[in-house]
């Protein structure tokens, strides 16, 4: 005959220790990254916008409506005519 409640304890010791060895193995993978290394790891292919052209375009056209609406969340503004 089994013991049901030796089962259960062994069953939340196993899903205790998994839960640990998988906390252990997720903080394992975070580092800080130094300064020095931050060039190797930022290629053009990982940013928003990968176009120098289209950025200036896209922060062009935002920071006209910007002046026109007056702020983020603020009446009045300026002409918006940058």
């Amino acid at each position: 005959m089994t013991n049901v409640k030796g089962d259960s304890v062994n069953a939340t010791a196993k899903r205790t220790v998994s839960m640990a060895v998988l906390t252990v193995m997720g903080l394992a993978g975070c580092a800080a990254v130094e300064p020095w290394d931050r060039d190797v790891l930022a290629r053009p292919e990982m940013q928003i916008v990968s176009d120098p052209t289209e950025a200036a375009a896209d922060e062009h056209i935002y920071f006209s409506k910007e002046a026109s609406s007056g702020g983020q969340g603020f009446g009045g503004g300026g002409c918006g005519c940058n």
